[in-house]
């Protein structure tokens, strides 16, 4: 979170700009404005929270598509007078349905999303889709999948055709991220562990 305080009296109206930046892709996904009392509550809450110009009110991102905005970090520029806020996406941010605002594709986030499709799978009747039948099947079968995948991608790496190698990098990418969900956790954990090891 940010050290400071944003130096509100310097904007029209005690408003400021705040940029909203994919904290892993470092993609800048939208820009709102924000209050004092808008800021506080982005603090508080974890979301990203505006004033709302034409609502004239507290609007947090995503407060009815579910599209929220989660903080990892807030940062103030050299003069205290525009935002920087790190984020977590949850879903598109462009009320369009775009992964940004200026209609950008934002890499990896494609990830992020198909790992909330699997999550969702995980209640789900087994004849809905075949994630939600693989994981019904258990933790013995899923880790099994991706063995097999893994073997297959291995097969194909030897040889010099692209689209098959790729067809299994995809193969294996997926039942990965199943084996994740089927575990209880997120791809999103395994990036922490590789943040961990860069740093040593």
């Amino acid at each position: 979170m940010a050290t400071a305080q944003p130096n509100f009296s310097k904007g029209p109206g005690g408003l400021l700009p705040a940029i909203i930046q994919d904290a892993d892709t470092r993609v800048v996904l939208m820009q709102g404005y924000m209050n004092e009392e808008s800021y506080a509550e982005t603090i508080h809450k974890g979301l990203v929270t505006f004033y709302s110009r034409s609502k004239q009110r507290l609007w947090t991102k995503g407060e009815e598509s579910g599209n929220v905005l989660r903080v990892v970090s807030i940062h103030l520029d050299c003069d205290s007078d525009s935002i920087l806020i790190k984020v977590h996406p949850q879903g598109p941010t462009c009320h369009t349905g775009a992964a940004t605002c200026w209609n950008e594709d934002n890499e990896g986030y494609f990830l992020q999303e198909l790992e909330r499709v699997i999550q969702s799978r995980v209640n789900a009747a087994p004849d809905s889709s075949y994630t939600a039948q693989l994981l019904a099947k258990g933790i013995n079968k899923v880790a099994q999948k991706v063995g097999e995948e893994a073997v297959e991608l291995v097969i194909e790496s030897k040889d010099n055709n692209k689209e098959l190698f790729l067809n299994e990098a995809a193969d294996l990418m997926y039942h990965y991220l199943v084996l994740l969900t089927a575990k209880g956790y997120s791809l999103e954990d395994v990036i922490n562990v590789l943040k961990l090891r860069h740093k040593k």
